[in-house]
């Protein structure tokens, strides 16, 4: 560092926001900085949270991973038997990342009231029910305690409750084809809890229910259900996991990963990654461009002291230096702001639900928020880094300017 870089920092530092026509190009600068953070982050962290709240809510009825016949893997109801007694079960060992596996039966019926019907799947599961996620979507009652014996407590969504008048406490009406569908048996089921997904598709669709009924209507043994579905710890190793897990299994079974099963839910919510990409290429596309004028204001506003400090004996690359110190101190004010502004919204959504959603197009109800400070710090020094790389061509014109003409610019 010289006395030239010092004096001229100093003169900048002391005259930038004074100046009539810098002034209001610097602060549109900084806004535009500070509004793309704000933006990027909003897109982030409800594209993510948007993502992982659907997912979850699709796993929540299916598991991570299917294991059923060759054959059964698309049906929704269960078409045949698979015995309670192999080696994955009930704990899956052999496979590094499986937290959890449960038998399950599923069976189409239609509930009937003196009014109306409604045709389900009824979804049958026993003792090993993981019903972490159905906590969550508990609105009413309590969830159904299921052991080996007989229980008519079942679980049913807020959507079919309306649909046919029913409230917690009724006993409801199932009608089921037997195997050769030419007779029908009835199942009084009593409503023990009322939930709701926010996952219409999914509302409508299931009735949790005890497996021991699906087994009888079947004519299955106690110990043989319609497939198991497996839960694992980190969604990022799913593809790898099912590999293993099918290695795992015995060859007449086929395993397929809930992304395959709904493939077009999966890949609406894949779009969102293009989405966010795009609004992130953008914003910084529009930081940087505010910044170059900025910049080559700031360029023309002191093309005499670039010549004053080039007769003095300054390199080019000190002067460079010069103006790319304080077009980095506007970047992180901006940046600062963007951050605080950002995060103020993102948490008032996230705890005070601000901004609603229409369930029937997105799944959810409002718009949920990912936060991570892994991807705010990445965020950030993208960000940083993107603009000042755009600032260095507009930098070099310094190194075209001659101190001769420079003292004599007005």
């Amino acid at each position: 560092m010289n006395f030239e870089y010092f004096t001229a920092k100093r003169i900048i530092d002391s005259k930038t926001y004074k100046s009539s026509v810098s002034a209001p190009i610097i602060k549109i600068g900084i806004a535009a900085i500070a509004i793309g953070m704000v933006v990027m982050m909003i897109a982030i962290a409800t594209g993510i949270g948007l993502q992982q709240k659907i997912r979850d809510k699709v796993v929540a009825f299916n598991g991570h991973i299917l294991i059923s016949n060759f054959g059964n893997n698309n049906s929704q109801e269960s078409d045949g038997s698979i015995s309670l007694n192999q080696d994955f079960y009930p704990q899956f060992n052999s496979v590094e990342g499986v937290n959890h596996i449960q038998g399950v039966a599923t069976k189409f019926g239609v509930i009937r009231t003196e009014t109306d019907f409604e045709a389900v799947i009824v979804k049958g599961v026993g003792p090993d029910f993981k019903w972490d996620y159905f906590q969550e979507f508990l609105i009413e009652g309590e969830l159904p305690k299921y052991t080996q014996a007989y229980s008519e407590d079942v679980l049913v969504s807020q959507y079919i409750a309306n649909r046919l008048n029913l409230k917690l406490g009724d006993t409801i009406q199932t009608y089921f084809l037997s195997e050769d569908y030419k007779n029908t048996r009835i199942v009084p089921y009593k409503i023990k809890g009322v939930y709701n997904s926010g996952f219409q598709d999914l509302d409508k669709t299931y009735i949790i229910s005890n497996i021991r009924h699906i087994q009888r209507l079947n004519k299955w043994e106690p110990d043989q259900v319609g497939h198991f579905e497996v839960f694992v710890n980190d969604y990022n190793e799913l593809q790898n996991i099912q590999n293993a897990v099918y290695e795992n299994t015995p060859s007449k079974m086929n395993t397929v990963t809930v992304e395959q099963k709904y493939e077009s839910v999966f890949e609406w919510i894949n779009i969102f990654d293009k989405n966010i990409y795009g609004i992130i290429g953008i914003m910084i596309l529009v930081a940087g461009i505010n910044m170059i004028t900025a910049l080559l204001v700031l360029i023309l506003e002191r093309t005499q002291m670039i010549g004053i400090l080039k007769a003095l004996g300054s390199s080019n690359l000190s002067i460079r230096k010069i103006f790319l110190y304080n077009a980095s101190y506007l970047i992180v004010l901006g940046l600062f702001w963007g951050n605080i502004i950002g995060l103020g919204i993102l948490l008032a959504q996230k705890y005070f639900k601000l901004f609603p959603l229409n369930p029937d197009v997105y799944y959810v109800s409002e718009a949920p928020v990912y936060l991570s400070i892994g991807y705010i710090v990445a965020l950030n020094i993208g960000t940083f880094v993107m603009c000042m790389i755009m600032l260095l061509l507009p930098s070099y014109i310094i190194t075209k300017i001659s101190p001769v003409k420079a003292m004599r610019f007005e």
